[in-house]
């Protein structure tokens, strides 16, 4: 297994990857209770549990459902995807914001019809955010954590840490990016992950608004809109997967989109209030 002999375990992945996971962890909890105590007459935990299982259905199943068959299947389709850039990003970010959008928009139309509450609609938009978090993401940097605490330990020659961790020579293309992401996590991925998951946050509390008083308010613009700035989003995250764009280009056009939703996402808030 050559391509793992030149692979050092950094000294500050550890100690980053584990405040990574308690931040995260942390996030996701004082977003629920600062929410749920300063608004516990007007908001239901039912909603908080209506944007984990929209989530989970729409991005986690049945996305991932289309996934398989365009990105993963060996098929005329996945080799048009995945051979042109172009075709991957739009491909990408439109699944996104398709499969994403219209989830929230179906559970808060047809399924949550009670208590159909502004708060209760952030509720939702937390639900669905945390469940990103502690679903998707943090399993991943977990992993990444066991990785570096057995390269630790075990201290000793590469083939000893490669078989403590169950690595051969058949599943060792797979583990090299894992192996190579905890290696390379230092503090400054660690404010990176957090900040982005943050951003992320506040993303879907916005979009839920704004899909939200499409919903209550009857004006059909508003699930397109939240398309077009799931898609905006997720725009430069695919070209960085892509090797198009440098990370740092696609965290700034994140964190714009982010402040360009949660702007509109307040108006609509406080335009509910008068209603």
């Amino acid at each position: 297994m050559k391509e793992f002999e030149s692979i050092v375990m950094g000294k500050s992945s550890i100690p980053a990857l584990s405040i990574t996971i308690i931040l995260m962890i942390a996030m996701t909890v004082c977003f629920f209770i600062y929410w749920r105590v300063k608004n516990k007459q007007q908001t239901n935990i039912s909603y908080l549990i209506a944007g984990i299982v929209g989530f989970m259905v729409s991005a986690r199943v049945l996305e991932l459902g289309v996934h398989y068959f365009c990105i993963i299947m060996d098929n005329p389709v996945s080799r048009f995807i995945t051979g042109s850039t172009i075709a991957y990003v739009i491909y990408g970010v439109t699944m996104a914001g398709v499969f994403e959008e219209c989830g929230r928009h179906i559970v808060l139309k047809y399924i949550m019809k009670k208590n159909r509450t502004r708060e209760n609609a952030v509720l939702y938009g937390i639900g669905h955010g945390g469940i990103e978090i502690l679903g998707v993401i943090l399993p991943s940097i977990i992993t990444c954590l066991v990785v570096a605490i057995m390269f630790t330990i075990t201290n000793g020659p590469l083939d000893v840490a490669l078989a403590s961790l169950n690595i051969t020579e058949e599943t060792a293309a797979m583990a090299l990016p894992t192996v190579k992401a905890a290696a390379a996590f230092d503090y400054g991925m660690m404010a990176m992950n957090v900040i982005e998951r943050l951003f992320a946050m506040v993303l879907h509390i916005s979009l839920t608004v704004i899909v939200f008083y499409g919903v209550v308010s009857g004006e059909k613009r508003y699930l397109p809109l939240a398309i077009a700035l799931h898609m905006l989003m997720d725009t430069f995250a695919a070209l960085y997967q892509r090797g198009a764009v440098p990370l740092w280009s696609a965290e700034v056009w994140a964190a714009f989109w982010t402040v360009v939703s949660a702007f509109i996402a307040v108006r609509l808030y406080r335009k509910m209030a008068e209603r």
